[in-house]
């Protein structure tokens, strides 16, 4: 009994998961011909100022700023003005 219901239950499946793809395939077909006419959030080749680098004004500041340098070599830490 099992054995002949097998092959019509596999088929089912089969036929079943086959519609499946297709419908999915066939929303994102449907998706890629809209156009999207919201702006892109890629901001490649834009500059950023960090807004630590602004004053109250949004102007970029002249005061000096305090770099750190994280290094394995034997420099010397002496200042040079």
């Amino acid at each position: 009994m099992l054995n002949s219901l097998f092959p019509l239950i596999y088929g089912a499946v089969f036929i079943g998961l086959l519609w499946q793809a297709f419908r999915v395939m066939g929303q994102g077909f449907g998706a890629a011909r809209q156009p999207t006419n919201r702006p892109s959030s890629d901001r490649t080749g834009q500059i950023t100022v960090h807004p630590e680098l602004l004053d109250q004004e949004g102007r970029l500041t002249e005061e000096e700023l305090l770099t750190v340098r994280f290094s394995a070599d034997q420099e010397s830490t002496e200042n040079p003005d």
